[in-house]
């Protein structure tokens, strides 16, 4: 099976990282969002990816072309018409299998989806997800529950980190203090999607087809939809102070999501 994973949108909510790079390659440490998705993925054995591509789509395709030259020291060595490139450290690329796909600078998910189709060759089912959000979500069970559900999609329902502290007082007296707890009450979608091709019956390639209000409610509406429930770490990078949050979790090495490590 494939991962196909949308990279195409600006994120302007995170502006002052987006102006100058597509949000899928804002870095977690030393490396960005991206690898660390498509490492979650590989952990489980899905190492053949497809990008969907859209604005600073380019960026995305020489990091990946220039992945030796970003992750190591070398000496570059210039003349008699030639280029000679010497690796003082090698720390090698991942396995994977990529194809990047430009499908359009302003298209939506939804035409996104459906541009890459054709890439799929015959495979029946493929994962889905978004380029900005990381979790310790088990693929061989989000896999499994899809095949016993037999519906179209699978989702994952994740449990949000809600913004403030929950404070619970009694008699004037603080009982309890939560910072930043999980919203025990719902779910949220979290991205982490198993889709089969009959998803295509509810998608355009038109770049206004939106899936998550265009597709997701109509495959809803005829019982195609079902929800595994992950109540793990999950943390998207939506804005800059999600960026912060998850710099500073790697930082002190507290890495819920890199399960790989």
């Amino acid at each position: 099976m494939k991962a196909v994973i949308l990279c195409g949108g600006k994120g302007m909510r995170l502006h002052e990282e987006t102006e100058f790079k597509p949000k899928p390659l804002i870095n977690i440490g030393d490396r960005p969002i991206l690898w660390h998705i498509m490492k979650t993925y590989a952990h489980y054995g899905v190492r053949d990816f497809i990008l969907c591509l859209g604005y600073k789509g380019q960026m995305i395709k020489d990091y990946f072309l220039n992945f030796d030259e970003h992750h190591n020291d070398f000496t570059l060595t210039l003349g008699s018409g030639e280029k000679k490139i010497s690796y003082h450290t090698k720390k090698a690329a991942d396995n994977w299998n990529i194809t990047f796909v430009d499908t359009g600078a302003n298209t939506n998910t939804g035409g996104r989806i459906a541009r890459i189709k054709s890439f799929l060759g015959e495979d029946k089912e493929f994962f889905l997800t978004y380029g900005d959000g990381v979790a310790d979500i088990n693929i061989d069970k989000l896999y499994k529950f899809h095949k016993k559900s037999g519906r179209s999609i699978t989702l994952s329902g994740v449990q949000p980190l809600m913004p403030f502290g929950i404070i619970e007082p009694a008699g004037g007296v603080v009982k309890s203090f939560e910072e930043k707890p999980k919203n025990k009450k719902g779910v949220i979608n979290g991205g982490f999607y198993v889709c089969d091709r009959r998803v295509f019956n509810y998608l355009t390639p038109d770049e206004r087809c939106v899936f998550e209000s265009d597709s997701l409610p109509a495959i809803a509406k005829k019982g195609q939809l079902a929800v595994y429930s992950h109540r793990g770490f999950w943390h998207c990078m939506d804005t800059h102070k999600h960026m912060e949050d998850l710099n500073v979790m790697y930082q002190i090495g507290d890495r819920p999501w890199a399960i790989w490590e």
